[in-house]
């Protein structure tokens, strides 16, 4: 009788042959180089030192030499003493950090700095007309819409992207607009009230 790792017609099917052959297959699929236009065909490396990131934020710009790794929030707070946006959970989940993209709000604890080049960006310092509050903040004072403050501007930019893209939002709109922000104080009702009082937000 033919042993166990032998077929009938002669040919050797051990594990130890087949894991042999097919690894070296493997391997030799795994080193060998792409051709010079694949190589070429992404973007070049940047970092790991400092590159120039330019930014332009509240319409200026902005010149930095900061890490590739660098989100926006670390960019604004520690390069450029914008520090009216507040860090909070770190990790996308809290919304204190909001910011306006191009007019879409967006979490700058997780947004690369590197990334938002060539794009409007807006924090809570590019809202007021020097003495003259934006209509959102305004109707947050009047309204009594905050308490220790921490998540303040975080929900102000939330609800200015909320009134720039529904100048009169239903109920439903503004708790799916600010859904992705959290006040652990609690003040959820009378930032509803302020986001509700104000009335043809012209976008910024």
């Amino acid at each position: 009788m033919a042993p166990k790792d032998e077929s009938s017609d002669g040919v050797n099917l051990s594990r130890r042959n087949f894991l042999k052959s097919t690894g070296v297959v493997g391997l030799a699929a795994g080193v060998i180089a792409p051709s010079g236009a694949e190589a070429q065909s992404g973007p070049a490396a940047q970092g790991p030192g400092e590159v120039p990131v330019r930014l332009t934020v509240n319409g200026r710009p902005l010149e930095l030499m900061i890490e590739p790794r660098v989100t926006l929030l670390d960019a604004l707070r520690m390069r450029a003493d914008l520090t009216g946006n507040k860090r909070g959970c770190d990790r996308g989940a809290c919304g204190a950090c909001t910011m306006l993209v191009d007019g879409r709000p967006i979490y700058s604890c997780s947004t690369l700095a590197i990334e938002v080049q060539g794009k409007q960006i807006r924090n809570v310092q590019g809202l007021a007309n020097g003495d003259t509050l934006h209509p959102v903040q305004q109707a947050f004072c009047d309204k009594d819409a905050l308490m220790c403050g921490f998540c303040t501007p975080g929900f102000i930019m939330a609800s200015v992207g909320l009134l720039e893209k529904h100048p009169n939002p239903t109920p439903d709109q503004i708790r799916k607009g600010l859904d992705g922000n959290i006040c652990r104080c609690g003040t959820f009702n009378r930032i509803f009230e302020a986001v509700s009082s104000v009335k043809g937000v012209q976008r910024g």
